[in-house]
């Protein structure tokens, strides 16, 4: 009797430390987790402020001299000199390269040819000028017949001017034809800097005439008017509008913003990548401490409308639903009501607050989704 009363108090002195245990494991479980639950329930607030908000359309291009000239030459020949380099400032009328006349043998033989075939012309009508007038003085002959020879003189006098004008050329380059001088030291056109060279000293020259285009010697562009060109996306450009502002972010100078205004808008769609784009062009006034180059890749942001010190939240923060805008307004350290607010100017980052919060309210933010 003894032993069963024994082995009775050992089990219940082990069940009930097991009773206590349990028991306080549920109470910890309850209190914690419930806590955690409650932390989670409450997301995180942000507080109504001013500030300024920008709608803006992007453009992708480079930046251009607005008016860029090609540099060609009037005589054919190569390259015998090259005065000014790339990158160097020039004006209008500095020699920029000399071009030597190259002439095969037959053209040059021919020329020569053709000179003394005029000389041999001029001389004999020019005995004939002095028997013609002898003729006419003494009424032998009528005034017509005479102006005819007249003219037929002068033509071949023009006929041997024009052969020693191709000579001179085809030897030396230079040339006076009534008061234009042709030579072959090609002269800068414009004020502006070189921006690329295409030809070496040797290289053969092909000169520009009414049927073919010439040889590009170099290129010149006055680096004080520059424009962007780029392109917008069909989304934005029913939005844009000549005269408007813009902000372009330049690859190669990042701490840089420069100003420009949009200038040109095309009427007719590219495809680029697959995607529907329009072709634009902002003016870029000039500017002292922008240094800017041709070709620079840059990114535009034209302003479509831009409001100043207006109340803003994060547009993340907003929920639409039937055409209107709520959010969950803090009302105390976890109190929350939905309200409906009236909503104004985007830029797909903070949303503009016309009516229903003011500066200063706390609005919370959506729960973020669970990935399952």
């Amino acid at each position: 009797m003894n032993l069963s009363f024994l082995r009775i108090f050992m089990k219940k002195k082990v069940i009930v430390p097991t009773i206590v245990i349990v028991t306080l494991v549920i109470v910890a479980v309850f209190l914690f987790g419930g806590s955690n639950e409650s932390a989670e329930a409450m997301l995180p607030r942000v507080k109504v402020v001013r500030g300024t908000i920008v709608d803006k359309a992007l453009a992708v291009g480079t930046i251009e001299p607005e008016n860029e000239v090609s540099v060609k030459s009037k005589v054919t020949g190569v390259v015998k000199r090259i005065f000014a380099d790339v990158g160097t400032y020039v004006k209008a009328g500095d020699p920029l390269l000399e071009v030597k006349p190259d002439p095969t043998p037959l053209e040059l033989a021919d020329a020569k040819r053709q000179v003394e075939l005029r000389e041999v012309e001029v001389d004999n009508l020019t005995k004939e000028k002095t028997r013609q007038e002898a003729l006419i003085k003494a009424q032998l002959i009528s005034q017509k017949e005479y102006e005819d020879f007249v003219r037929r003189y002068d033509e071949a006098m023009l006929q041997l001017q024009i052969s020693r004008e191709k000579l001179a050329l085809l030897e030396s380059g230079r040339v006076m034809i009534g008061k234009t001088q042709i030579e072959s030291i090609i002269k800068a056109p414009i004020d502006g800097f070189v921006l690329s060279r295409t030809v070496e000293v040797g290289d053969p020259v092909t000169p520009l005439t009414t049927f073919q285009e010439g040889t590009v010697l170099m290129k010149m562009a006055n680096m004080e008017r520059l424009i962007f060109k780029g392109t917008v996306d069909e989304i934005d450009v029913g939005r844009l509008r000549e005269g408007m502002e813009a902000d372009l972010k330049v690859g190669a100078l990042p701490n840089d913003t420069v100003k420009g205004v949009l200038r040109k808008i095309w009427l007719k769609a590219e495809k680029k990548d697959n995607a529907t784009v329009f072709p634009i062009e902002i003016l870029i006034p000039a500017s002292k401490n922008t240094v800017l180059r041709a070709g620079y890749s840059a990114n535009a942001n034209i302003i479509i409308n831009k409001k100043t010190d207006v109340l803003t939240i994060p547009e993340r923060t907003v929920t639409f639903r039937n055409d209107s805008a709520f959010v969950k307004v803090a009302l105390g350290p976890q109190q929350e009501e939905e309200r409906v607010i009236k909503t104004g100017l985007s830029d797909a980052i903070s949303i503009e607050v016309l009516e229903g919060l003011k500066e200063g309210d706390e609005v919370a933010e959506k729960p973020v989704k669970k990935i399952e």
